[in-house]
């Protein structure tokens, strides 16, 4: 899909939940842009959303339905707005 599609696309649905701090259940997870056990980073129909806490690790995840399950300490939720051309390390560190 070229970048002016996905522009147009209209974006899939997304939620999240999380429990005590220690298990985020997500939905519209379009992929997985990277992971260790201090961060995962998330491409979803919102955008990238980047979490980060403590002994991170992904439960389950099924990308055709866009559901996905990590478990672990999570210390943050954020959010950028989808760019073009930029690598993980610089958009991590940049």
């Amino acid at each position: 899909m070229t970048h002016e599609e996905t522009q147009r696309a209209p974006a899939r649905w997304h939620s999240l939940s999380l429990e005590g701090r220690e298990k985020l259940n997500i939905t519209g997870v379009d992929d997985v842009s990277g992971f260790d056990e201090g961060l995962v980073v998330l491409r979803t129909g919102q955008g990238e959303l980047t979490v980060r806490g403590r002994e991170l690790h992904i439960e389950r995840i099924d990308l055709d339905s866009g559901m996905l399950e990590l478990h672990g300490h999570v210390q943050e939720l954020s959010y950028d707005e989808p760019t073009e051309g930029r690598s993980l390390w610089n958009r991590l560190f940049g």
